[in-house]
């Protein structure tokens, strides 16, 4: 049976026997409670429904939320003919006759035909390809709908040809105005009689509907017409409904789920965010959502085992054991009991700590198919071919160095200096994390001529893919940054301060190390880099190739620094902010930023906008300094190893610095003591002095590693600090301070001083 002759589609009757929810279907526009986001006085749907002008269209929604309602709204309004299957009744045969009938119909009268088309989901695919063509041509307005996600469940083409609106699941108030209309309705509801609920029934009723209209309205209906001896009982008569008969008229909340459709995906995936997002509340919800719905227990430990790996990993090990103890505890006791096991599973991914570092593999995966690298000779078996062809020779055993570790190349040469595992800082993997990222900076500090082969330049990128760009870009390419750079970055972005879509110019000597935090802090704004040459670039290249082209920096590493030179390099010359980093540090092959400095702000000048520039330099002299760490790791110490820091401060005064420092770096600090008059001087050339300019030496401080005794090592007798602070200590004051080095924590602060221009 099709079109309005269909039962669903003909008028309502007056309290017949028909239900109550198919008597209250809403006949017009104006009865229709809910779904304003779609059917709200000026929306689309609402203006192509009123003025019979629909295109086809895809509702899609929960049971209850008004989908077969509206098409029969559509039915009651159109001139159009009108044509209702069920994709469960019918099939291929009764589809071709509609067609037909709509196809004769557009010949006779050059209309159209409106085909509603109920649970489309369910038709195959070759049953929604044979509606294709009369779509496309026009012969027929297809009406689908489904409970499912159209994107999924519904042909491609048919959804490309079609507007697709989704239908929300209905809230307490709109549930509430729909059982109010029902008791108000004396033809079509339960107007006729005088109904009077004990209190809290009809809000039960709502509550326990859970956004299902047609849930309501059955329950209403049990509730009202269970409560009188007979049905039903002459006009005028007072019913009154209990909490009792509410309760039974509804024992149990409707719970959308189905275990091979969108909810069931939807459900085990907010189950798993929330494991992967510490919440434990969340977790325990979505997890009673599963059970409740008779969603399989051995489906969901899957998942958490699966949750264990990726998104604790060895930030507690344990974590796995755990969920696997409580799935075979569960297989041996099952349900009821077994939920305990489930919540306790549950509960502990939820509060553990969290890493996803074990998704290195998946880079290193796609390394190995990217390229087929060779083994090194030296990791090659040396048992079979070291005579031969040199198979082992070079190896260094790990076991006979100090702790059972040597720093040596194990990748392939051509891929010497990836990274694949970047440890998170929590839990276990965060207390080995440090050890990890000093042991990887040594192998990446491997000189070409300390292996066999030419492992690559030195600019050669740290970086691997993963599938979240920004995000994960931020945080793998700063695993290995040195803690110390790390801290003075932080500080100096911090001082500038950017808006998120400034413009700012960074001269950089570090291959680009400033100019991350740049695109991090300005993420919205445009980012232009000087670096030192081509090999910078590429490094910053590699850096940021996850990037959209639209949020990578401009790049350039010319010689040429003309009053042009940023147009001809970056395409634009207008600069919120210019900073200079590290410019009076020698280094070879050095960039002269100053240079480049003042055409770059006299060209943004000239487009109305003068730039802040800062500038900063690391005082490595005065940042040396013993006497500074050990103020740092012991602020409360007595009275007379107060003394001897004092003490050592002055001979460090005298000497120009601390231990290790390199004789070229104790001449630096005639430089350090005069960069305020040198800042001035540079600043004068471009106009800029007085108030305008400010210099300050900033004290900073990180969390370095290294012992006491390594320090002892680095002050004996035998090195010309050592002999020096002896002769100025006495044997005494070395003896004291020998003492408290060893009292040192392998990890503790350490002292970093910046001058820091700003103008």
């Amino acid at each position: 049976m099709t079109g309005r002759d269909n039962p669903l589609f003909s008028a309502p009757g007056k309290g017949g026997g028909e239900p109550l929810a198919f008597r209250m279907r809403p006949r017009n526009l104006d009865e229709f409670i809910g779904q304003e986001h779609i059917v709200g006085p000026g929306r689309l749907l609402r203006r192509a429904i009123q003025r019979d002008q629909l295109s086809s269209i895809i509702l899609s929604g929960p049971p209850g939320t008004g989908k077969t309602t509206l098409a029969r709204i559509i039915a009651n309004t159109t001139r159009s003919a009108f044509i209702a299957l069920n994709a469960v009744l019918s099939g291929v045969g009764e589809l071709r006759e509609s067609i037909e009938k709509a196809r004769q119909h557009y010949e006779l009268y050059s209309l159209k035909t409106i085909l509603f088309v109920d649970e489309v989901h369910r038709w195959n695919k070759s049953q929604q390809d044979a509606l294709l063509p009369w779509v496309e041509n026009g012969t027929v307005v297809l009406i689908g709908a489904t409970t499912e996600n159209p994107f999924f469940e519904v042909n491609r083409a048919l959804v490309s040809r079609s507007r697709v609106f989704l239908l929300r699941t209905l809230s307490a108030a709109d549930l509430g105005r729909i059982a109010e209309a029902a008791l108000k309705d004396a033809e079509r509801g339960y107007g006729a009689w005088e109904l009077s609920f004990e209190e809290g029934a009809l809000q039960h009723l709502v509550d326990t509907a859970d956004g299902d209209a047609r849930s309501l309205l059955n329950a209403l209906e049990l509730a009202v017409e269970t409560s009188v001896e007979s049905w039903p009982p002459s006009p005028g008569s007072i019913i009154k409904i209990s909490m009792e008969a509410a309760e039974e008229s509804i024992q149990r909340r409707v719970v959308l789920y189905d275990k091979d459709g969108d909810y069931h995906y939807d459900t085990i995936s907010a189950f798993i965010k929330s494991l992967r997002g510490s919440d434990p509340d969340a977790a325990l919800y979505w997890l009673s959502r599963m059970v409740y719905a008779g969603e399989d227990p051995a489906f969901i430990f899957r998942r958490m085992l699966i949750s264990a790996a990726e998104d604790v990993g060895l930030a507690d090990p344990d974590a796995i054991r755990m969920v696997n103890s409580c799935a075979q505890a569960f297989d041996r006791i099952g349900l009821p009991e077994g939920q305990f096991h489930l919540a306790e599973a549950a509960l502990y991914l939820a509060t553990c700590p969290k890493s996803n570092s074990t998704l290195g593999y998946f880079d290193a995966l796609k390394a190995v198919e990217a390229e087929g690298a060779e083994v090194p000779d030296h990791l090659k078996d040396a048992n079979r071919d070291a005579v031969g062809f040199g198979h082992g020779e070079g190896y260094k055993y790990p076991h006979a160095y100090t702790d059972h570790w040597v720093a040596q190349q194990y990748l392939p040469n051509s891929m010497a200096q990836s990274v694949f595992y970047f440890p998170g800082s929590l839990g276990l993997e965060g207390k080995r994390r440090d050890a990890v990222i000093e042991r990887r900076e040594a192998q990446l500090s491997i000189l070409p001529a300390d292996l066999e082969s030419e492992v690559g330049h030195p600019g050669l990128s740290v970086w691997s893919k993963e599938g979240e760009r920004l995000r994960k870009w931020t945080s793998r390419v700063e695993g290995t940054a040195s803690l110390r750079l790390k801290a003075l970055r932080s500080f100096l972005f911090d001082r500038l301060d950017p808006d998120r879509s400034d413009s700012i110019l960074v001269m950089d000597p570090r291959k680009g190390f400033y100019v991350l935090e740049a695109l991090r802090r300005s993420p919205e704004g445009q980012i232009a880099a000087l670096l030192v040459g081509d090999d910078d670039i590429a490094q910053l290249e590699r850096l940021t190739s996850e990037l959209p082209d639209l949020a990578k920096p401009l790049a350039w590493a010319g010689a040429k620094a003309d009053s042009r030179w940023t147009e001809e390099a970056f395409g634009f010359s207008s600069f919120d902010s210019i900073l200079v980093c590290e410019p009076w540090t020698k280094r070879d092959g050095a960039k002269d930023f100053w240079a480049f400095l003042s055409p770059a702000f006299e060209a943004s000048k000239a487009t109305g906008k003068r730039p802040r520039i800062l500038s900063f330099e690391i005082l490595g002299a005065r940042s040396s300094r013993l006497s500074e760490t050990l103020t740092l790791a012991f602020p409360d110490l007595g009275e007379s190893s107060r003394s001897l820091i004092d003490s050592l401060a002055a001979f460090e005064a005298a000497w120009q610095g601390g231990p290790g420092l390199s004789a070229e770096g104790r001449k630096s600090l005639a430089l350090e003591s005069g960069l305020e008059g040198i800042f001035a001087e540079r600043m004068a050339s471009l106009g800029i002095g007085g108030k305008e300019i400010s210099c300050s030496i900033e004290k900073l401080s990180y969390s370095g590693s290294s012992s006491g005794e390594k320090i002892l090592e680095s002050i004996g007798p035998g090195t010309e600090f050592g002999a020096a602070l002896a002769a100025s200590l006495g044997r005494e004051g070395l003896s004291s301070l020998t003492a408290l080095l060893r009292k040192l924590p392998a990890l503790s602060l350490r002292p970093l001083y910046v001058f820091l221009g700003k103008a």
